[in-house]
């Protein structure tokens, strides 16, 4: 956990005389201010702009969307730090489905916003490992990640239109017993909605403890197996980049990847199963 946002910063994004809590999850860089959340600036001001001009507009059924908080002045970042406003919620485990749910709405809600220009600019871990994931840059350029051979041997062509999406929303939707699962850190890419609900079955195929009946969660996306493939692509690599190693961090994790690996080369080679 990061240092606290100082006073001025707090002045600021309208927290003034509030005492910042440290909340958890994500990377445990973000503090609880009032009705505030701020966390250290990592998109650049273009990519920050989109972002609250987007989610200003942005409404639909069944969803909140935690939307970025301007600066006294108008400004979204203050010495390094930017905020979005506070939504009720907690992450609860197991609840793929309701997520996946929860992404396609968001995603129709999405339907119809161009391409902004921001995304050919970044260089983040998350950015390259999609444009893998993708075919946009070479598999070969990461001979030591475990698992990559075989998935982009299972790719094949998919046909569906892409969209601006939200890319992590396993542990971004949250649960409110009397309100709409709630939405929060908006993580945007240019892809085909069904690829968000496959980050969402990787990550609960490899970090959750999910079996193949959350497989049941998407057997209406047509061509899921591809989706599937893709995701696994994307989180390994960007976890070899983060870690410069194997991405499984324990022996049962390692076992948790060669299965997901595993089950998403037989979808591929039979997605009729």
């Amino acid at each position: 956990m990061l240092s606290s946002p100082p006073p001025a910063v707090l002045a600021a994004f309208g927290a003034a005389g509030a005492s910042p809590v440290p909340l958890s999850g994500g990377q445990g860089v973000c503090w609880l201010a009032g009705d505030v959340v701020l966390k250290p600036a990592e998109l650049d001001r273009q990519e920050l702009a989109w972002q609250a001009e987007i989610c200003s507009r942005v409404s639909g059924e069944g969803f909140r969307l935690a939307r970025p908080r301007a600066a006294t002045d108008g400004s979204l970042c203050v010495d390094g730090w930017c905020a979005t406003e506070y939504v009720t919620g907690r992450h609860e485990p197991r609840r793929w489905a309701e997520i996946i749910a929860v992404g396609e709405r968001l995603h129709a809600a999405l339907r119809g916003i161009p391409r902004p220009d921001f995304l050919d600019q970044r260089s983040s871990p998350w950015a390259v490992s999609d444009r893998v994931a993708w075919g946009e840059l070479p598999a070969s350029d990461f001979p030591g990640v475990r698992h990559l051979p075989q998935l982009t041997g299972a790719l094949r062509p998919l046909t569906a239109a892409s969209q601006i999406i939200h890319g992590d929303l396993t542990g971004n939707v949250l649960f409110d017993d009397r309100k709409p699962p709630a939405v929060i850190d908006f993580s945007p890419y240019w892809r085909p909605p069904g690829y968000a609900s496959g980050i969402v079955i990787a990550d609960a195929l490899v970090y959750e403890g999910a079996d193949s009946q959350v497989l049941g969660a998407v057997s209406h996306i047509e061509d899921f197996a591809q989706y599937l493939i893709r995701a696994l692509i994307f989180r390994t690599v960007a976890g070899w980049i983060v870690r410069q190693t194997d991405p499984a961090r324990s022996a049962a994790e390692a076992g948790r990847w060669a299965e997901a690996v595993e089950l998403a080369r037989q979808l591929a080679d039979h997605p009729d199963r």
